[in-house]
């Protein structure tokens, strides 16, 4: 008996719907297991992701806490047993957390008037590609510092001219140090316009700022001009 049209569709949605609950039943029998494994494994690998990330956090906050004692510490004037406790935690996995103690480490140096050991772990941190570069540009400016007067001008220049730009978080500090180097040299022309951006740029603390400012007046540069591009000869 032929079909109506009607039933010509119900037949082919039955037929359908059988051949997808074989192909299904197929794959299935084929990748059944491999699907359980598969599924099984990346339940595995979240669950260890996600004690991984607890762990983090975790060891994150016994770094922050220990940090910050220690830092309490020094700032009370309670120095004993604090080296050994920031050379633990410079070996912390967290970058930042780690530069700051080693930080810590060079700063108590210069405060027992250790000057060559505090550059020599300024340079360590300022040569370390692990570092972040923040700290890394800390680290120079201060590696600098401690050395300026042993220093040819030209070297302070050298070192210091790709921080001594406006935007630069330590152009303040970098800034004055490459424009008295131009001043050594006898360069003024390019130490002006330096101290000018420096005494103009907000971002840069106000002590900085007002030598700056005072030192461009001296050097005859209105500060109040259009800005130039400082560090740049």
């Amino acid at each position: 008996m032929a079909l109506t049209p009607q039933n010509n569709e119900a037949f082919y949605r039955e037929v359908d719907d059988e051949l997808r609950r074989e192909q299904l039943a197929t794959v299935w029998q084929r990748y059944g297991r491999i699907a359980l494994i598969v599924i099984a494994l990346a339940l595995v690998a979240f669950a260890g992701y996600l004690w991984w990330q607890h762990e983090r956090t975790k060891q994150a906050g016994r770094d922050s806490e220990a940090l910050t004692a220690v830092l309490t510490d020094l700032g009370t004037g309670k120095t004993a047993g604090a080296k050994a406790k920031l050379d633990q935690l410079a070996q912390s996995s967290r970058p930042a957390y780690s530069a700051t103690a080693r930080l810590t480490s060079a700063a108590m140096a210069i405060e027992a008037n250790d000057t060559k050991g505090a550059v020599t772990q300024y340079r360590a941190i300022a040569d370390d590609s692990g570092v972040p570069a923040a700290f890394r540009d800390l680290a120079l400016i201060r590696q600098t510092a401690l050395e300026y007067d042993a220093l040819p001008p030209a070297d302070v220049i050298a070192r210091l001219k790709p921080l001594a730009v406006t935007g630069n978080p330590w152009f303040g500090s970098a800034g004055e140090m490459v424009a008295v180097a131009h001043l050594k040299m006898n360069q003024p022309a390019l130490a002006g316009p330096i101290f000018a951006a420096i005494a103009r740029d907000e971002a840069v603390p106000e002590t900085i700022r007002s030598r700056a400012a005072r030192m461009a007046g001296v050097l005859g540069v209105d500060v109040a001009a259009a800005p130039k591009a400082a560090g740049k000869e």
